[in-house]
């Protein structure tokens, strides 16, 4: 019998990958990697390492979820060491739990390796920090879809009214309708709200407004997924602390403010 590793891969920058991530690369048999990870961890693998490749977009799915776990199981079974390397943190919007419960279920060995996730990471190489001491002192991580079939069990009154800062994952092609239900149950129309497109990728892009106008912003910008939206008068600070963009120096990483 083999063993499985499940690890968050971190945000996207290579540098923010943590040790013990990086170790189950490089003792890698087979690495299952998904399409948010940055693929420049894949060259720390062994040259003999099989790399498969399970990441999934919305509506075009390379692998099932369902084909993805059967994977797991059948090459832990050959004795193989099995790298499951996820985006972000494999336990925030990640799925890492269902395939930790189907290994279980098989009696395999498997290690859960935390990795950052995009929610905080994004926003702080745009300047914004999810919490501070006088502008938020909840924050919230929440999905931008739901599974289908499914109605939305988000309580949108709790996050409207109860959390400073909102991070909305994956949520752009819902943008209309988060923005709806936050206005519905008391948000102000001039809460600050950022979206950052490949948040720590030297691609970053980031766009500010407010609900009132946050929606024009992103079509007028062409913003898409992957990207992570920010909603709290933390959004703010970007002005004064913002520093990836001048780091890198990327000239494709522009600022919109409405």
């Amino acid at each position: 019998m083999g063993k499985v590793f499940i690890v968050g891969a971190g945000p996207g920058d290579v540098d923010l990958i943590t040790v013990k991530g990086l170790r189950c690369i490089e003792q890698a048999d087979v690495i299952l990697y998904d399409r948010l990870i940055n693929e420049e961890l894949l060259t720390y693998a062994k040259k003999d390492a099989k790399l498969v490749f399970c990441g999934k977009l919305p509506q075009q799915h390379a692998m099932i979820q369902e084909q993805i776990h059967q994977s797991l199981v059948e090459y832990a079974q050959q004795g193989l060491v099995v790298t499951r390397l996820k985006g972000g943190d494999p336990f925030v919007f990640g799925r890492g739990a269902e395939e930790a419960e189907v290994l279980v279920q098989h009696q395999i060995p498997f290690e859960i390796v935390p990795g950052i996730t995009s929610g905080i990471a994004a926003p702080a190489y745009a300047g914004i920090p999810v919490t501070h001491r006088d502008l938020g002192s909840s924050f919230a991580m929440v999905t931008g879809h739901m599974r289908e079939g499914k109605d939305d069990a988000i309580h949108w009154e709790s996050l409207a009214k109860g959390i400073d800062t909102i991070a909305i994952y994956m949520g752009v092609g819902n943008l209309p309708y988060i923005r709806q239900q936050l206005l519905k149950y008391g948000r102000s129309e001039e809460t600050p709200v950022a979206l950052i497109h490949w948040g720590t990728f030297a691609k970053q892009r980031t766009v500010t407004g407010t609900l009132a106008t946050i929606e024009e912003v992103v079509q007028r910008e062409n913003i898409q997924n992957p990207s992570i939206i920010v909603i709290g008068k933390v959004v703010t600070l970007r002005e004064t602390i913002q520093w990836f963009e001048q780091t890198v120096a990327q000239p494709q990483t522009t600022e919109i403010s409405v």
